[in-house]
C-alpha cells in the first residue's frame, strides 16, 4: 500500500513538471486545484446525526355563539346587550318553581341553517339534556344543552390563509366539525373587589346558544384566527350570530396540546373565553411555547383550565382539571325530542308547514357565502387574492366597491387601491365603517383642478366627512357618495 502511494505521488510529480515545461502559465491553476483536492480528502466532513422530530402544537377549539333572535331560548324574555340588569328576565329564567320551557323556533332555524352552511348533516331527531353544576348564575344548578343527540354533526369548515414571502399566496385548509348544539346561555357574576361582593345579572340567563366544537386539526394560533374568523363572517352573513365578540357573542375556548409528528397526543390545557381573533392567536403561540418549555425542561403539563391575560401576553392558571367533574347529565323532562323534517312531503298530515322547521325550505334560502363570495370577485373583476380577502373581511366593504365600479365605470384594479387604502384609512381615522357609511350617488358636476371622487359618510362625525381623492376615478369632475 506504501509503495503505490509513493509510485502514485512520482507520477504526478513528473505529469506536473511536463506540464510546466509547455505552459509555464499553468502553476497557479495547478496549485490551486492541488490545494482543493488535499484538503478535500485531508479532512471529510462528518456526517450530521439525524435529530429528534420537534415537537408541534395540536389545536382544537369549542365556540359558543349567541343565536340572534329577539327572545331567549326557552322563554319570552328579550334579548339586548347592555340592557339595565336583571331587566331582562322572565320567571323560567329565574328557576320559579311550576316554569316550563317552550322552545324558540326561530333558534332551531338558526342552527339548521348553521349546520348546512358548514356542510354538517343535520340529524332528524335530536334530544335535550340536563348538565348539572352550580354556579351562582345559573338559578336552576343545571343546563339544557344537547349531549347525546346534538342537532347537527359531522361538518367541515374550509378557511383560507395567506402565505408565502409576500403574504400573497391563498392556502386553503380543512377543519372538522364535530357537532353543533343548542344550548342556554348562563347569567353573569359581578365581581366588586372593593366591597368584596360578586352581583349577579340573569339577562343573559337562557339567551340561545350555538356550541360548535372543531377537532384538533389546527396546529398554531394563526390557523386557528383563521378558522374563528371564517366562521365570524358565514354567521353573520347567515344572519344567524351578529359576531360582535366584544359584547360576547362569539367565545372561543382553545384546547391546545403539543406532541411529536406520528405519536399520541400530548396532555392539553383549556384556554377560556378568548374574546378577540387576534388574542386567540396570541394566547395559542404562548400555550404551545408554553408546553414545549416544560416537556423540554424535563416537566410534565398540567391538566388545567388557563386564561389568556392581553396585558402580559401570557396565560395563567384558572383551576385544576385533573379530577374528571360529573355534570350527571339525564334527559330533560320537560322537553319533547326535538324533529326537523326534510321538505314539505315529509311533514304529518295536519302539520303546519309554518309552524315546522324544513330543512330543504331552510337550505333554499342561503345566502353567498364568504368563500364562494371572494372566488365570485377575483374571477367577475380580475382582482387579487389578497384584496378579495380584504373586501370581504370588511363588513359592507364588497358592497361599496361594486357601487363605486357601477357609478365610476372605471377598471377594477383601479379601483380597489383606492377603496382599500384611501377609503379604508380614512374610515378608521374616524372609527367608522364601511357598513356605517352612506351608499353611493353622482353629485352635480362643480368646477375644479382634476378628477376627483368624493365620499359622504354620514355616521358619528359632524356633517358630512368629505374624501377627495385625484386620481381618476371617475370621468365626471366631481361624484358624490351620500344618503339615498
Amino acid at each position: 500500500m506504501a509503495a503505490s502511494s509513493v509510485a502514485a505521488s512520482e507520477l504526478l510529480y513528473n505529469m506536473k513538471k511536463q506540464i510546466l515545461i509547455l505552459h509555464p502559465k499553468a502553476s497557479c491553476l495547478i496549485r490551486r486545484i492541488s490545494t482543493r483536492s488535499s484538503r478535500h480528502y485531508s479532512q471529510p466532513q462528518p456526517r450530521a446525526k439525524s435529530a429528534p422530530e420537534q415537537l408541534v402544537g395540536v389545536v382544537g377549539l369549542e365556540i359558543h355563539a349567541q343565536i340572534h333572535s329577539n327572545t331567549k331560548l326557552f322563554s319570552g324574555s328579550s334579548v339586548r346587550f347592555s340592557a339595565p340588569p336583571n331587566s331582562l328576565v322572565s320567571f323560567f329564567d329565574a328557576s320559579l318553581p311550576g316554569t316550563l320551557p317552550v322552545l324558540n323556533r326561530r333558534c332551531v332555524e338558526a342552527a339548521v341553517m348553521t349546520g348546512l352552511a358548514l356542510n354538517c348533516t343535520i340529524n332528524r331527531k335530536s334530544l335535550f339534556d340536563r348538565k348539572h353544576y352550580f354556579y351562582a348564575d345559573l338559578p336552576a344548578g343545571y343546563q339544557i344543552t344537547q349531549q347525546r343527540r346534538p342537532i347537527a354533526v359531522d361538518g367541515m369548515l374550509t378557511y383560507s390563509l395567506l402565505g408565502g414571502k409576500k403574504r400573497n399566496q391563498v392556502m386553503r385548509k380543512n377543519v372538522h366539525i364535530k357537532q353543533i348544539q343548542l344550548e342556554q346561555d348562563s347569567g353573569k357574576s359581578l365581581h366588586d373587589d372593593l366591597r368584596s361582593q360578586t352581583l349577579i345579572d340573569l339577562n343573559r340567563a337562557g339567551v340561545g346558544l350555538m356550541e360548535l366544537v372543531m377537532e384538533p386539526d389546527m396546529s398554531c394560533g394563526e390557523e386557528a384566527a383563521a378558522a374563528v374568523r371564517e366562521l365570524q363572517l358565514i354567521l353573520q352573513a347567515l344572519g344567524t350570530c351578529q359576531g360582535n365578540m366584544s359584547e360576547g357573542q362569539l367565545r372561543v375556548d382553545a384546547n391546545v396540546s403539543v406532541h411529536r409528528p406520528d405519536e399520541p397526543l400530548g396532555i392539553r390545557t383549556e384556554v377560556k373565553n378568548i374574546n378577540s381573533v387576534r388574542y386567540l392567536a396570541r394566547a395559542i403561540d404562548y400555550e404551545i411555547r408554553r408546553q414545549i418549555d416544560v416537556l423540554q425542561r424535563g416537566g410534565r403539563v398540567q391538566n388545567e383550565t388557563r386564561a389568556y391575560d392581553s396585558k402580559t401576553g401570557e396565560t395563567v392558571p384558572m383551576r385544576d382539571k385533573e379530577g374528571l367533574q360529573d355534570y350527571r347529565f339525564m334527559p330533560e323532562p320537560n322537553l319533547p325530542p326535538l324533529i326537523v323534517y326534510e321538505d314539505n312531503t315529509s311533514l304529518p298530515t295536519g302539520t303546519d308547514a309554518c309552524q315546522a322547521v324544513v330543512v330543504q325550505k331552510i337550505r333554499e334560502g342561503l345566502p353567498e357565502l364568504p368563500s364562494v363570495k371572494r372566488d365570485r370577485l377575483v374571477q367577475t373583476y380580475g382582482i387579487l387574492p389578497e384584496h378579495s380577502f380584504t373586501l370581504v373581511n370588511e363588513d359592507g366593504l364588497v358592497e361599496y366597491f361594486e357601487a363605486v365600479l357601477k357609478s365610476t365605470k372605471k377598471e377594477p384594479r383601479k379601483v380597489i387601491g383606492w377603496v382599500t387604502n384611501s377609503l379604508l384609512g380614512h374610515l378608521k381615522q374616524h372609527d367608522m365603517s364601511p357598513g356605517l357609511s352612506s351608499c353611493p350617488r353622482r353629485a352635480a358636476g362643480t368646477p375644479g383642478n382634476g378628477t376627483h371622487l368624493l365620499f359622504g359618510c354620514q355616521a358619528g362625525v359632524p356633517g358630512n366627512v368629505e374624501v377627495i381623492r385625484q386620481d381618476g376615478l371617475t370621468d365626471h369632475p366631481r361624484a358624490g357618495f351620500g344618503t339615498c
